[in-house]
């Protein structure tokens, strides 16, 4: 027989110890667990989740503040109004309420039942500003315009404006089909069968000839538009050109004259409903929809620039911020547009992007300096596909349409290649030829804008250029110097866009976005995002 092992006090020590992990890990870890999740599931019942628009940041503090008295927790989500709609449609289970610019997106979605208990909280026109040196001399001040008389002055070319992305953004989707009713004459329904009218085809488009910039975002716009003094107007919601105007008053610098055409106008209505059906939820709902719709919330958001009296005409309104010498009249009723069904809006969106929208001229700058080897190369060039590829890019409405030129440029220690495209219908070969290069040396980023400065100069006015530049590290070529005395050299309005990615250099992009009057977009988490931001902007 074998000898028995004797058992020693370090056995039992040690059969002690993992007993004891073992009844920690199957037993106390999970309980600590549940405990964790039932105190978070506990704080997130308490916090009504909003969806909201950007345009209501402004009052973000103030509702939460409220929420607080009441002994209420309220969180905000901010979106673009047509990102809202897809985040409803795909993922409403994250959200207890939307507070949207305009109640037409409620009927956008998928679920016409989701929402309940919406109700308008202020109103807003979508209105043109212009310089009032400029509207003085074109007559347009203290007398009645029509949507007809600024597409004339349009056609005259007296007029040039920037705006909002169509495709990306409430207001510019909201001034288009404000336009396209008035155009159409103001038809009791405006039918798909009426955007097959050649006339009224042709006078959008004369319409968005005028175009000098686009802004993928509402609230950059105010920004993008007060860092030139060259541009003459803009269309904009009243309360964005109110605080336009504030900033340009500090600045000492002209003010602009709102156009409200009498034959039209679109109207923001700034809806707040509800999207979930727990009762507890609900009840806080309520009672922030019912605070927002009282006399101290109705005040603090006048103070904002909105209106809030019924059917948006006062004798009582604060003339400190509806200033009439800015052309406010809120005595005067508007002649408010009437916004078409879903199927004709969704008609008219791609009827815009096909045929209506300003053509435009883009140059992508790539970089395939030797640190883009591995997984950088492989989402460039995923994103590309996806941007350049008709069928993908049209799912977000970003494809480029039959009259869009597009030119891309790669660069390593020199710039490398120059291919382009006459149309945004034949893009393979530029899918091919990016999918087909490799990376290798370092990084002259500054040279390769130049050269598409060069090329976008040389091309008609006829497009709006943009230049949408993107690398990984820091730029090891040329100087900013060059750059940017080439850039003011060319005397031309050309944005150039950047889009950071891996180790990039932020402060250099930062001082090209600077000089041109553009933004940096952040790609490091996720390079298709921002691909598909930088597109909302031209």
């Amino acid at each position: 027989m074998g000898k028995v092992k004797k058992t020693t006090k370090n056995d039992r020590t040690l059969f002690f110890v993992c007993l004891l992990i073992f009844v920690v890990v199957v037993f106390i870890v999970p309980s600590i667990q549940t405990v964790t999740t039932n105190i978070v599931n506990v704080k997130n019942s308490r916090t009504l989740r909003i969806l909201s628009s950007y345009e209501n940041e402004v009052v973000e503090e103030e509702v939460k503040a409220y929420a607080k008295s009441i002994d209420k927790q309220v969180s905000f989500t901010y979106m673009g109004d047509l990102d809202i709609v897809s985040e409803l449609n795909n993922n409403s289970s994250n959200y207890d309420a939307v507070w949207i610019s305009n109640s037409m997106w409620l009927y956008m979605l998928d679920n016409s039942y989701l929402t309940s208990d919406s109700k308008s909280i202020s109103i807003s026109p979508v209105v043109f500003g212009i310089k009032r040196s400029k509207a003085l001399a074109l007559g347009l001040v203290d007398t009645d315009v029509t949507n007809m008389d600024i597409l004339n002055l349009v056609k005259e070319k007296k007029i040039k404006y920037v705006m909002s992305s169509v495709t990306q953004t409430n207001v510019g989707a909201t001034a288009y089909l404000g336009f396209l009713s008035s155009l159409a004459g103001n038809p009791e329904v405006l039918t798909e069968e009426m955007l097959d009218d050649e006339n009224l085809v042709n006078d959008l488009i004369s319409l968005f000839s005028g175009v000098e910039r686009v802004s993928g975002d509402e609230s950059y716009l105010e920004d993008m538009f007060l860092n030139d003094d060259n541009y003459e107007a803009v269309i904009a919601s009243e309360a964005s050109l109110i605080n336009i105007n504030k900033r340009l008053q500090k600045q000492n610098k002209e003010e602009l004259y709102f156009i409200y055409p009498s034959d039209g106008v679109a109207i923001n209505d700034s809806a707040f409903a509800y999207i979930n059906s727990d009762e507890v939820k609900k009840e806080t709902f309520l009672e922030i929809q019912s605070y927002l719709l009282s006399d101290d919330g109705q005040k603090m958001l006048e103070e904002k620039g909105q209106r809030t009296w019924y059917g948006g005409v006062s004798d009582n309104s604060n003339i400190k911020i509806f200033n009439p010498k800015w052309g406010i009249d809120t005595k005067k009723y508007l002649n408010v547009t009437k916004f078409p069904s879903k199927n004709v809006i969704t008609r008219a969106i791609n009827l815009y992007i096909e045929k209506l929208r300003k053509p435009t001229h883009v140059v992508f700058c790539l970089d395939y300096s030797g640190s883009m080897s591995g997984d950088g190369i492989e989402e460039l060039t995923n994103a590309m596909d996806y941007i350049l590829d008709y069928d993908k890019a049209s799912a977000d409405k970003l494809q480029f349409s039959e009259n869009d030129k597009i030119t891309v440029i790669t660069f390593n220690y020199e710039v490398d290649d120059i291919w382009q495209a006459e149309s945004g219908y034949n893009t393979a070969d530029l899918i091919r030829n990016i999918n087909n290069k490799y990376p290798v040396g370092s990084t002259a980023l500054y040279d390769a804008i130049i050269s598409g400065l060069d090329i976008l100069s040389e091309d008609s006015d006829e497009y709006t250029k943009t230049i949408i530049a993107m690398t990984d590290g820091a730029v090891n070529v040329g100087t900013f110097e060059h750059l940017s005395s080439y850039y003011k050299s060319i005397n031309s309005d050309i944005p150039i866009y950047s889009i950071t990615f891996g180790d990039a250099r932020e402060s250099q992009l930062e001082e090209i976005a600077k000089l041109s009057n553009a933004r940096v977009f952040d790609g490091k988490t996720n390079l298709l995002e921002a691909f598909k931001d930088v597109r909302g902007y031209n």
